[in-house]
């Protein structure tokens, strides 16, 4: 969608249900632990500074939070945001705001976190401009994509070559295991790592 009100009318309609996948949710405490191993194996100690970018209800967020991390969240949709408020209490802190602009402080952060999120934008390559601007030196992005069965998304090879057009290294991790998505999946699912020399 090219009108963003659309775009933000859609997600507020998705987040009624968005906690019901379990991957959003991470409501299954075999799937939670599964995000929660993957995503310490590559973040820097807590309590690091984590934006992380289209956070939907927060789940991630909160995860990360009951790590010690200090995370932001932001997503473009109100309702989202609201989910993601009453989830948490005071910890963590979450914005409304389009993550292809993020309104985050530049050079303050330690991370930029988004899962599904890059593929969407309406450049994903100035996105991605836009939220390398967000980190300190030698912050790490962790980009959490795919190249679906219904033909939306973005190749690992698309986010590895768009990752390293900006000069930064990045290591691949595909993700098949079930574990993560409460079920078996035949897309290809992968992390993008990149963490700045």
């Amino acid at each position: 969608m090219s009108d963003i009100s659309d775009t933000r009318d859609l997600w507020d309609r998705e987040a009624q249900t968005f906690d019901e996948a379990a991957d959003h949710g991470l409501a299954d405490p075999d799937c939670r632990e599964a995000w929660r191993a993957l995503l310490l194996e590559h973040l820097p100690p807590a309590p690091a500074r984590v934006a992380d970018l289209g956070c939907g209800t927060g789940t991630l967020s909160l995860l990360l939070s009951g790590e010690g991390y200090a995370v932001d969240g932001l997503d473009l949709s109100p309702e989202m945001v609201r989910r993601a408020q009453d989830k948490a209490g005071h910890v963590a802190t979450f914005v409304e705001g389009d993550a292809s602009r993020p309104p985050l402080e530049a050079g303050a952060y330690d991370v930029v976190l988004s899962r599904h999120v890059l593929w969407a934008m309406p450049s994903p390559a100035e996105a991605l401009g836009r939220w390398i601007d967000l980190l300190r030196p030698g912050g790490r992005l962790l980009l959490v994509e795919g190249n679906w069965v219904t033909g939306a998304g973005l190749s690992a090879e698309q986010t590895v070559g768009m990752v390293e057009a900006t000069g930064r290294p990045a290591t691949l991790r595909r993700m098949p295991e079930p574990v993560f998505w409460g079920r078996e999946i035949t897309d290809d699912r992968y992390l993008v790592v990149s963490t700045a020399p």
